[in-house]
């Protein structure tokens, strides 16, 4: 059973929050149709790693791990007759439209919500933005790293002694699609009973600010501005990455009670420097956190990692290695669930691709195939999806309104 059998996706997303968005969507059945141009490439298709020697925008491997299964359509959205195409074949034939752009940017091409809705009157169209729509910054463009920094996440990562970072990679964007795909399965639901579509406007900071609530009810109650403290937890002492042997081994360890620092205690023999009084309690241990610190290092570097976080796990104190790229992917818990399959991909070659992070017991995930080449499925597409005949197809071709997957210059497979 593929429970999206039949919905039909028309989708502009680029970069990382919409097409992992539209990811999960074609993952359980939809058909995915993914507008794109040569003319100006997204911007994921150019980012490494890359699978293959040289660069290209049908070489990366970030951007083959969010799309695979998707239709790759080349269109030239600059031409007029491109616009003709998306009123009169795909409109018609989506129930979604998904899209990422700066708000106004598909009101500009006359796709704005009005203007689909009087083509099909239950059409779907999810926008996700920095911003949301509407008020003073709507229009500001930027990616994940301006918005974590917009949303206070910046100001937090770090040491005390050190300039604020930036959370890995374009954090805000691993966010959103957890939050804009129970959002958009809720409208095709209220489509199905009522036969009314919506626009959906996601703010991508506001979906961000749901992972700072703590911090931010703390200022709202008591007036603290929270600081950086580098891997320290207020309420919790031993916390932090400690260093094991092997070259850049380390493990996490979390007491967050007195039961666990007990725990700890006992697995590691109660050595010594573990019966201080200091420590016994929550408020010594904190008291006194940087001698606590120096201690734990002293044994956790004698010690592999792997062997940490068994010997502590068994006694029941949180503890986790952490993974280099290539543990994560031999990491025995995640290849029992199959979170990670391999595609054959013409420019990247053989890669990973990350399943959705949920088992439904009647339901299975599928990878069709591996992401598209830019204009992969164009003439496909056109056949068998928009019923196009082949003069047709040709004429467009030829006036540049269409484009196919003829590989660029610098970028041949």
């Amino acid at each position: 059973m593929r429970p999206l059998e039949g919905l039909n996706v028309l989708d502009f997303c680029w970069v990382a929050a919409g097409p992992m968005t539209t990811s999960y969507l074609v993952e359980y059945g939809a058909t995915v149709v993914r507008i794109e141009s040569k003319l100006r490439p997204e911007v994921l298709r150019n980012a490494p790693p890359y699978g293959s020697p040289g660069t290209g925008p049908n070489r990366s491997g970030y951007h083959a791990n969010y799309n695979a299964g998707k239709y790759g359509f080349g269109l030239n959205m600059a031409h007029p007759k491109a616009m003709d195409l998306i009123r009169e074949r795909f409109v018609p034939w989506a129930d979604l439209i998904t899209e990422n752009f700066t708000p106004g940017t598909m009101e500009k091409w006359g796709l704005g919500y009005e203007a689909l809705s009087a083509i099909k009157s239950d059409i779907v169209l999810f926008s996700t933005s920095m911003l949301g729509r509407g008020g003073p910054y709507s229009r500001q463009p930027g990616f994940g790293a301006v918005l974590s920094s917009l949303s206070g996440m910046t100001a937090l990562t770090g040491w005390p002694d050190r300039a604020p970072t930036n959370p890995y990679g374009a954090y805000t964007d691993f966010i959103v699609p957890r939050f804009a795909i129970p959002t958009i399965l809720a409208a095709l639901d209220y489509r199905r009973r009522t036969g009314r579509g919506q626009h959906l406007d996601m703010s991508q900071l506001e979906a961000a600010l749901h992972f700072i609530a703590p911090v931010m009810l703390d200022y709202t109650l008591n007036g603290h501005e929270a600081q950086r403290v580098g891997n320290r937890h207020p309420a919790a002492a031993p916390h932090g990455v400690y260093p094991c042997q092997g070259d850049d081994r380390w493990c996490t360890i979390a007491c967050l009670s007195d039961a666990h620092w007990q725990a700890l205690c006992q697995a590691l023999g109660q050595p010594a420097w573990m019966q201080d009084t200091r420590w016994s309690t929550l408020r010594g241990r904190k008291a006194h956190e940087a001698e606590l610190d120096a201690q734990l290092c002293a044994w956790t570097h004698t010690q592999e990692a792997e062997a940490v976080m068994q010997r502590l796990q068994q006694a029941g104190v949180p503890a986790g290695i952490v993974h280099t790229n290539q543990g994560m992917l031999e990491d025995p818990q995640l290849c029992h669930r199959g979170h990670v399959v391999y595609l054959d991909h013409p420019g990247v070659g053989r890669h990973p691709v990350q399943r959705s992070e949920f088992r439904l017991s009647q339901a299975t995930p599928e990878h069709r195939w591996a992401a598209p080449l830019i204009g992969q499925h164009t003439v496909q597409v056109c056949q068998d999806i928009l019923g196009m005949a082949e003069a047709e197809i040709t004429a467009l071709m030829t006036a540049g309104v269409l484009e196919d997957s003829t590989p660029l210059v610098g970028d041949s497979l």
